[in-house]
């Protein structure tokens, strides 16, 4: 057999092993759904179980979020000291929210920038209003239920490190660790 046979054969080979390939993807014959391996199975229940995680940290912490926003509502003398906590308390949301998982977006605050995305308001406007959190009348006391609302957060934070993936872990308990330092900063640090 010479060179050139060779490379016929070959190529015919090659030829009939694609038209094969071909029909068995366009064939009539379905072999019906494909079970998922073990691993996949694995993959699916983990990325679920960090996607309900992420859920509820980004829920503790918009929570907080509407706390915030209804003591600056109700007393709008103590904003020089609740705006920077309110921003971090925000900051800690969006954070908590990152990482591809589906997270429903907060309701807009009253104080929100105008630079909020249109995605966002659109979906916020599309769900019922939340019911309005109730605040003490009293200004002292309204900080110390916000203390206290930063603490429960803290707690959920560092209830949730148990289950959380190595990286989000440590989201978490550096969020947990600046709600007991805003706790501490609306109680005992006003005192100081």
């Amino acid at each position: 057999m010479t060179t050139t046979g060779r490379r016929a054969l070959l190529t015919a080979g090659v030829s009939a092993a694609a038209a094969a390939a071909l029909a068995g993807c366009t064939g009539s014959e379905d072999p019906g759904p494909r079970k998922p391996s073990a691993a996949e199975v694995e993959a699916e229940r983990v990325a679920r179980a960090e996607a309900a995680l992420r859920l509820r940290s980004v829920t503790a912490s918009r929570t907080l979020l509407e706390r915030y926003d209804a003591a600056l509502a109700a007393h709008p003398a103590l904003a020089p000291r609740l705006i920077p906590l309110r921003r971090s308390v925000a900051a800690h949301a969006a954070a908590l929210g990152e990482g591809g998982t589906t997270v429903r977006p907060a309701t807009a605050p009253p104080t929100a920038p105008a630079t909020a995305s249109a995605s966002v308001s659109a979906s916020a406007s599309a769900r019922p209003a939340p019911a309005p959190v109730p605040v003490a009348p009293d200004p002292r006391a309204a900080l110390k239920e916000l203390a206290a609302a930063e603490r429960t957060a803290s707690d959920a934070h560092t209830a949730a490190l148990v289950t959380a993936p190595p990286e989000y872990a440590r989201l978490l308990a550096s969020v947990a660790a600046a709600s007991a330092a805003h706790a501490f900063l609306l109680t005992e640090g006003a005192r100081a």
